[in-house]
């Protein structure tokens, strides 16, 4: 029939249903009409599948080093709140991800950083109390966070290495000392040792014969 439309919604996916613009209802999977020439038409879909969003974050610890946090968040719309998830945002990824980076940077300043590698689940439990709260007004669920990896910035990295080769080549010039310091006093030892010897040889030599031929062979006397 000319003035009838036929939409079909697909399984996890929500349908936004508007006439002359305003909002009328939120359509589940199947197939809907949609009269267009009495103004209805859809708005356009919203998926209810499960999402995830990584994010890198650099924060500074409490001991004043920087470091690059990966966390990983798994979030969904919620069917029973679509008008809020498909009218209120624009742009959910990024609203996710500047809430994340914000907790983070709140927790990681609140720890050393011994304790932010030792503390991540802290971590990771704040990301998803707070951003649960946070999306929740927008029509989503945040079904899972985790704090992925803590590593050391990279300038961070380059001065520690730079200081740990210093270090090296430190250790490795006193080694240096050691075994030369204790290859001299082993040829000290040494040339001490042939010494001796040259003296007992020639204190031997001026011993007359007969005076040792008496000393170690006395019934000949």
């Amino acid at each position: 029939m000319g003035n009838l439309c036929c939409i079909q919604v697909d399984e996890s996916t929500v349908a936004i249903k508007e006439r002359f613009g305003k909002f009328e209802e939120v359509l589940e999977p199947g197939c809907h009409f949609l009269p267009w020439i009495l103004g209805y038409q859809r708005a356009g879909n919203l998926s209810l599948r499960l999402q995830q969003l990584d994010v890198n974050c650099k924060a500074k610890t409490k001991d004043n080093v920087f470091v690059n946090v990966v966390a990983s968040v798994q979030y969904r719309a919620l069917a029973d709140k679509a008008y809020d998830a498909f009218y209120k945002l624009s742009d959910m990824r990024s609203r996710i991800q500047t809430n994340v980076i914000h907790v983070i940077r709140a927790g990681v300043a609140k720890l050393n950083l011994g304790d932010a590698y030792e503390r991540k689940n802290e971590i990771d439990k704040a990301v998803k109390d707070e951003l649960g709260k946070a999306m929740s007004d927008y029509g989503y669920e945040i079904v899972k966070t985790l704090i992925v990896g803590i590593e050391l910035d990279g300038l961070v990295k380059l001065v520690m290495n730079e200081e740990y080769a210093a270090n090296m080549k430190a250790e490795g010039e006193m080694f240096r000392q050691i075994m030369r310091a204790e290859g001299d006093a082993e040829l000290k030892y040494l040339s001490g040792l042939v010494s001796v010897r040259g003296f007992s040889e020639n204190t031997m030599s001026a011993v007359p014969s007969s005076l040792m031929r008496k000393k170690f062979f006395p019934e000949e006397s």
